[in-house]
């Protein structure tokens, strides 16, 4: 049997998810999050097999969600729930329907697969059974879309002249490195130990070096460069 937790605030999406579910006999709905509180709680507590994370819950760049719900060390743990194991990494980002530069970034944070809410229902049970297997999923309609990106950042004009990257301090190397991890400034402030403020303006000059405007533009680049492998 595999447990799904439902995270959705739409509740016409979390009963249309409920409904497409609800015949089949491998899946059970153990969960039903409306927000991010309640979606790492109902994590921590409940341990699912998989969570079907609706992406409006991640507007903008923010990927604080997806990367606390993808990485268990980073779940609130309370006296008396399961052990944490390997089902907490297996997240299946749903309403995405553009596989841009965030859909990457999305990908980077942790996520097992992506698929549209508007997939026939034996598609989404097969896709949630892949990713509870420890498989990944991507819509086969966008492969070409991903494909396409991937070139793109990996083009000799995706990463910045070796002088944007030399002009970083340590410091600043750190705070990108937690950028690229889907991190909020809030987490990486505590990560660093540093005020909020002083990670604002960490991340202003970062963006004014390396020459990037948009948060998700740091993924492909921190990986291209290293970076994450140096700033554990």
């Amino acid at each position: 049997m595999i447990n799904l937790l439902v995270v959705s605030d739409e509740s016409l999406q979390r009963l249309a998810s409920r409904t497409l579910i609800a015949d089949d006999s491998d899946v059970t709905v153990i969960g039903e999050a409306v927000n991010e509180r309640q979606a790492m709680e109902l994590s921590s507590a409940l341990r699912p097999d998989v969570i079907l994370l609706d992406s409006r819950l991640c507007k903008g760049n923010n990927l604080h969600l997806i990367n606390t719900l993808a990485n268990p060390a980073r779940l609130p743990f309370k006296p008396g729930s399961p052990q944490l194991g390997d089902a907490a990494h297996r997240v299946l980002v749903m309403n995405l329907r553009e596989l841009d530069a965030y859909a990457m970034a999305v990908l980077r944070a942790g996520v097992r697969g992506l698929v549209l809410a508007s997939e026939p229902t034996p598609n989404l049970l097969a896709a949630i059974k892949t990713v509870a297997a420890g498989g990944a999923v991507l819509p086969p309609q966008h492969t070409r879309i991903l494909m396409e990106t991937v070139r793109q950042h990996h083009s000799p004009h995706a990463i910045p002249p070796i002088g944007g990257w030399s002009q970083l301090t340590a410091r600043e190397q750190q705070v990108l490195a937690g950028i690229a991890r889907g991190w909020s400034n809030a987490d990486i402030a505590a990560w660093l130990s540093v005020s909020l403020p002083t990670v604002k303006s960490h991340v202003t000059r970062i963006f004014r070096k390396v020459g990037i405007r948009k948060r998700v533009e740091t993924v492909s680049l921190a990986y291209e460069s290293g970076l994450l492998a140096r700033c554990r």
